[in-house]
């Protein structure tokens, strides 16, 4: 699309006697936030088509003068960006107010993340204060702050991954003109650390699937978690019409998760439909009456009726799945797709507990002479 041109301030006609002022941008400009090409802005301005006396001619003339500044400031906002200035009315804008709206596009973790940030800088920051300065005590604060919904230090592999998150926004804001300068290459990461995380063992398995639980539908969904990989999020959303003809064969999963808002694919095998008392006749939720909640006190009492003593959440079902699959030998390549993880490096932290090459491996050097 061609560059705007000209922007004109215009009125059309609405009802009761009145004109309403808009914008009209010619040939158009593309909105770097939404990418969509914007041709007319309307202003909310309104004046009397044919003004009966003094009063109402005064009152048209304060709004034309306030809807001629606002298409100014509209122009001179196109003019610096085809010449590459610095709109000086973007860098004094609420950067807060930005940063809300852009939650809805992405994961949990912006909102925590914006949360922190919030509470860092007292509910007050605009897009002038983003500097290296207030990003590095920014990152000083993650690392000794309190969760948001505890009185516990915030992990450092949690601080570690909500300031990642940070800095690709910060990404955002440069290539979106809403900061000069690229604060983000002038910040240091925060290394995370080792942390092992529990999974059930095969033994473990058969006696969490073998003990009763006082919620039968928990139990269900933990054991679907393990069988398929779905974290929480989308074993409450999963509906009976999600799963349908794979391919290959067999059914599957065909949803879009609740973390990544992307589309997957997981296959499920016949043992899991079986769990579920799948049938193609069955609409509405899978698991219609199970609550979030209930991944705390009724699960932990489950498995301590299991005679597990292991520090075991839901999503330890989810690494359980890889662990068991790595454990059985299946490819690290088949283990990412199934879990739907975008990198690979992802799927090798969770099967860090298990590795039968490693153990293999650990056999191949001797002292004791063979033969």
């Amino acid at each position: 699309m061609s560059e705007c041109k000209t922007v004109t301030l215009r009125t059309r006609p609405l009802k009761h006697g009145m004109l309403s002022f808009y914008l009209d941008y010619y040939p158009g400009y593309r909105d770097t936030e939404t990418m969509k090409t914007i041709r007319h802005e309307g202003l909310n301005i309104y004046i009397y088509a044919n003004p009966k006396n003094q009063r109402e001619r005064d009152f048209n003339a304060t709004m034309s003068e306030k809807a001629e500044a606002i298409r100014c400031r509209r122009f001179e906002s196109i003019v610096n960006e085809r010449y590459d200035f610095f709109d000086k009315r973007k860098y004094k804008a609420d950067f807060l107010e930005y940063y809300k709206k852009q939650l809805r596009k992405h994961d949990q973790k912006w909102e925590f993340v914006y949360l922190h940030f919030c509470n860092f800088v007292h509910g007050k920051c605009t897009f002038e204060d983003i500097d290296v300065d207030l990003c590095n005590k920014f990152r000083e604060y993650l690392l000794h702050a309190k969760q948001l919904r505890r009185d516990k230090p915030v992990s450092r592999n949690s601080a570690s991954g909500y300031w990642s998150t940070f800095r690709g926004f910060l990404k955002i804001l440069y290539r979106n003109r809403m900061i000069k300068t690229n604060v983000n290459d002038f910040l240091e990461k925060i290394e995370t650390v080792d942390v092992p995380k529990e999974a059930l063992s095969t033994e473990e398995l058969y006696r969490l699937a073998e003990t009763p639980c006082k919620k039968p539908i928990l139990k269900t969904a933990s054991l679907f978690s393990i069988l398929t990989s779905l974290r929480i999020s989308d074993i409450l959303t999963l509906t009976w019409e999600e799963i349908v003809d794979f391919p290959a064969g067999g059914k599957c999963v065909h949803t879009i998760t609740e973390k990544t808002k992307t589309e997957d694919i997981i296959p499920i095998s016949e043992e899991s439909l079986e769990l579920i008392g799948y049938s193609p006749e069955k609409k509405g939720l899978v698991f219609k009456g199970l609550k979030k909640c209930w991944t705390q006190v009724p699960l932990k009492e489950w498995l301590i009726s299991a005679g597990i003593t292991k520090h075991i959440t839901f999503h330890s079902f989810r690494r359980t799945y890889a662990t068991l699959q790595a454990a059985a030998g299946t490819d690290p390549r088949t283990i990412q797709s199934n879990m739907a993880h975008k990198s690979i490096t992802t799927t090798q932290r969770y099967m860090k507990v298990v590795d039968s090459n490693k153990v293999e491996a650990s056999k191949k050097i001797s002292l004791i002479r063979k033969g």
